[in-house]
């Protein structure tokens, strides 16, 4: 499989880049299978994708949004996806940043390993264009939260990445697996849970509830089941909400208290 072909303005920041992100010990890499897969994961703010793009096994794909592709959509989707929910008083600063960051993700994004996504009828093109990587034996890699809250590992999960499974089948024959990965940044580790096989012969929307259901859980234990940390969770909120990776009932016991 060819390598994609980068720039080296990108090369040079994807170092400066090393530099200060975690670096993460894989644990359960066993449960990625040797051909294509889904790999589900936490987004954990920009970490999620850093992670994807310099540290994950095999080299996977990323969807990723494809606003942030253009230089005449980055502003406007960074400023209501990453900011909107800032103060008043300086939403200022964040608009005039989302301008300034342009230059920089159109060159990030265009040359990273990702699959632009839009959520519109051009969703057709990131799975044809994931099943062509796939059938080249790549793995791709989503992160599918949402700002609906779910626990305090993971929000809930958009559903429409499940129906790649089902396109792929149809061209292939092939029912492909979903396998969930739990980022960890603080405690510098990266998770995979056992996979979760497609069911081509059950209804599309019960597939998406049980799958979505099913690596939301998955996600949800290994978090719960390693050493007490900070989860990065997917808004950016203040750091001093960011919720500790406790059982749910357990979490919501102390902040209760709190």
């Amino acid at each position: 499989m060819q390598e994609k072909k980068t720039t080296l303005i990108y090369k040079i920041i994807c170092w400066f880049v090393r530099l200060f992100t975690p670096r993460y010990r894989v644990l359960g890499a066993e449960n990625l299978p040797d051909g294509p897969c889904i790999i589900v994961g936490n987004h954990s703010q920009m970490l999620g994708p850093i992670a994807g793009e310099l540290h994950m096994p095999g080299k996977p794909y990323i969807w990723c949004a494809g606003e942030m592709m253009k230089w005449k959509e980055v502003h406007a989707y960074a400023y209501q996806d990453f900011w909107s929910g800032k103060p008043k008083a300086f939403r200022w600063f964040y608009r005039l940043l989302s301008y300034l960051i342009t230059p920089l993700a159109v060159c990030l994004f265009n040359n990273a390993r990702t699959v632009p996504v839009y959520h519109d009828t051009r969703l057709i093109t990131a799975y044809r264009r994931s099943i062509e990587l796939m059938q080249q034996g790549r793995r791709i890699l989503i992160f599918p939260e949402c700002y609906e809250e779910h626990n305090n590992i993971v929000h809930g999960f958009q559903d429409k990445f499940i129906d790649l499974a089902r396109f792929y089948y149809k061209k292939t024959g092939e029912a492909v697996s979903f396998v969930p990965v739990y980022l960890a940044p603080r405690l510098g580790t990266m998770s995979f849970g056992a996979p979760l096989p497609f069911d081509p012969t059950a209804p599309i929307a019960e597939e998406r509830r049980r799958l979505c259901a099913g690596l939301m859980d998955a996600i949800t234990e290994m978090a719960v089941s390693q050493p007490l940390h900070t989860v990065i969770p997917y808004p950016n909120i203040p750091k001093r909400d960011y919720p500790k990776n406790l059982p749910l009932e357990v979490y919501d016991h102390e902040k209760t208290e709190d």
